[in-house]
């Protein structure tokens, strides 16, 4: 479940006409200095809003959409009802419910929630969703075809069956993920045009570590997150002999990305041959990097005449003096870390009349 979570909030689509709003919420009973309640709002994978149950807090992350809730009452009072009404209570009844059908003690419980959609603003195409998980497991997912809960375990089941039975929950899911959703998520975008749908290309480099180390291609300070790096040979893009690294984060809210080429068993007179494309998803122009020995930069030096000879001096002086050489040996040792528990919660289950999604 944590993987699925963080997959859902770090992925990069491969199109740059796709945007996603998506809501997390996460409900807790027994966590000793963590609130029973908190929800963030994701724009295009950037936190925009965060609410905390406990210290009735709304906070905006972004620039944007504090000018939003400053000038916009009904906005605000959208997220005041959702933050700390509407999901409190509905994930609350729901994890009382799930603790007794799970059979479980007042431990540690943990109820998350994803939703959101996406929305495509070439084709105008929305894609919603909608997944539950329970103490770190997949528990329900919406499925948006048929708008039917869809049980990832058995004790699901009951719930699936409750909530499909109740047809307003259907409408109200209907109208959130096909027109709720996807008009907030354009509303969102025109706020924050220059910084959401900004394009900024990266210095790419040549990176080597050591002669017989692959050579790295090395792109950094793109945005969006949505780009691609391949090695090609003869303008073909290679499989074999290459290893991708991960879209990562700067500091700076830019991203960074890497592709190494193994190259010993490139023969020099091939080099060439290889480049390095870097495609950032809404920009026509790659940049297009030659594998250039000379390009390359490392943090080792090519030996030259003068420091060869010195060597070879140091060498024989070596041989003279190695009788009364002696040698030490370096311990390294490891130590290991731990942490405690805590207290209980209550509630009880809402007549299972539970909120509609939104």
């Amino acid at each position: 479940m944590k993987v699925l979570f963080l997959l859902l909030l770090f992925c990069h689509v491969s199109s740059s006409v796709k945007h996603s709003l998506k809501v997390f919420v996460t409900a807790s009973s027994g966590v000793s200095n963590f609130p029973e309640f908190v929800g963030a709002a994701v724009v295009d994978g950037h936190l925009s809003l965060y609410c905390d149950v406990n210290r009735k807090t709304i906070e905006p992350k972004q620039e944007w959409m504090k000018t939003l809730l400053e000038n916009d009452p009904e906005e605000l009072e959208w997220y005041r009802g959702h933050c700390f009404q509407i999901q409190p209570n509905f994930c609350k009844a729901t994890l009382y419910t799930l603790k007794q059908r799970f059979n479980q003690s007042e431990d540690v419980h943990v109820l998350q929630k994803i939703s959101g959609c996406e929305w495509d603003d070439e084709t105008g195409e929305v894609h919603g969703f909608s997944l539950y998980g329970y103490d770190g497991e997949d528990f329900l997912s919406l499925d948006m075809k048929t708008l039917t809960w869809i049980a990832l375990k058995p004790q699901a089941e009951t719930t699936k069956l409750r909530w499909e039975a109740e047809k307003d929950r259907d409408k109200d899911n209907k109208m959130f993920f096909t027109e709720f959703c996807p008009e907030r998520l354009k509303k969102y975008l025109v706020l924050n045009k220059s910084s959401l749908q900004r394009t900024e290309r990266p210095s790419v480099s040549l990176l080597q570590k050591t002669p017989s180390s692959p050579v790295s291609c090395h792109a950094s300070g793109f945005y969006p997150d949505r780009a691609t790096l391949i090695w090609r040979k003869d303008g073909e893009e290679l499989h074999e002999d290459v290893e991708l690294g991960e879209i990562l984060p700067n500091h700076d809210g830019t991203f960074q990305t890497s592709a190494d080429l193994n190259v010993s068993s490139v023969p020099p007179e091939d080099w060439r041959r290889y480049d390095c494309v870097f495609h950032l998803s809404g920009v026509e122009d790659d940049i297009v990097t030659k594998l250039d020995k000379a390009a390359i930069r490392t943090n080792w030096e090519k030996p030259s005449d003068e420091t060869a000879l010195i060597s070879a001096v140091v060498v024989v002086l070596l041989l003279l003096f190695i009788t009364a050489a002696a040698a030490g040996f370096i311990v390294y040792k490891k130590k290991k870390v731990q942490r405690p528990p805590s207290p209980p919660d209550s509630s009880s289950e809402l007549s299972e009349k539970l909120n509609p999604e939104t």
